[in-house]
């Protein structure tokens, strides 16, 4: 069982255990400015320092970078100390505009859109770069291959990769000479597929960030529905059952980070709110 803190590591870096996914803030049904601007404030006033985001988070062809310019924008009107939170962006995947996702892992479109996400942050250097999605028309090795050039030369401070499965995370991890520090997957109650991902991880050392934690933006709400005994879990405790879904999570391993995406104030400090939560042996063991 993973030990209990409000912090944990990506490579060096000490972030919150639970972080801020952005994504829900810049796609289909987004809010507007003002509230998002007051998520990402309320998830800093809570603690939370760490903040996912894409170049790919955004609505239509004409917004590209919608969630890194939304998140440049709150980190610099925010009243506090900023200076330790971690913004981790991924480059590789596409929305042309119509609904659909696309890949392109090519190094030469992996260094523009790094360049251009650097842009957008209004930073020195990107804190987390993660690979977005394997392109199945680009060789796996080329595509890490950029992200470590972008590494060695400085304009990322951490690697990491996307939608990978064991065998890429050790593939990608030896193209970046043992410098791999996340890897970002789909995980959930409902989307367990990805538990051999995340063993592999805990065992290298490397940090397991689950997105859609919470199953997704229009499951999230229904998530006790869905799952029984989460809901009765969280009955007993007297939480939400996302909170329990965040706990359960974060009792797998000490590597693993969950990424709740969010577009309200309360469901960020909700979220937040699971790093105080304990659950008994026995719990886990009906919730696993």
């Amino acid at each position: 069982m993973a030990t209990k803190t409000k912090t944990r590591r990506i490579g060096a870096v000490e972030v919150s255990a639970i972080g801020l996914g952005g994504m829900p803030m810049s796609i289909e049904g987004r809010p507007d400015e003002a509230r998002s601007i007051a998520t990402i404030h309320a998830a800093l006033d809570a603690g939370i320092t760490l903040i996912d985001t894409a170049d790919a988070y955004h609505l239509t062809a004409n917004d590209v970078g919608h969630n890194e310019t939304l998140i440049a924008t709150a980190l610099a009107s925010y009243g506090g100390d900023t200076s330790d939170v971690l913004v981790a962006t991924k480059g590789g995947h596409l929305r042309p505009g119509d609904g659909s996702w696309t890949q392109n892992g090519s190094p030469a479109y992996l260094r523009q859109a790094a360049e251009a996400s650097l842009k957008r942050l209004g930073v020195d250097a990107i804190g987390l770069y993660q690979f977005h999605r394997p392109d199945p028309k680009v060789p796996y090795d080329e595509s890490v291959g950029a992200i470590r050039d972008l590494l060695d030369e400085g304009k990322i401070r951490l690697a990491g990769i996307s939608n990978a499965n064991p065998a890429q995370i050790r593939q990608a991890n030896e193209i970046l000479g043992g410098r791999l520090v996340s890897v970002q997957n789909q995980f959930s109650p409902a989307f367990r597929s990805s538990e051999p991902e995340l063993e592999l991880c805990d065992e290298l050392g490397i940090a397991f960030l689950p997105w859609s934690p919470l199953g997704g933006i229009s499951r999230a709400s229904d998530l006790g529905d869905q799952h029984p005994t989460f809901h009765e879990v969280a009955q007993e405790l007297g939480v939400s059952p996302q909170q329990v879904t965040l706990a359960w999570m974060l009792a797998k391993s000490e590597h693993v980070i969950p990424i709740p995406g969010s577009s309200r104030p309360e469901t960020i400090r909700d979220s937040y709110a699971a790093l105080d939560l304990t659950l008994t042996p026995e719990q886990l063991e009906r919730l696993n």
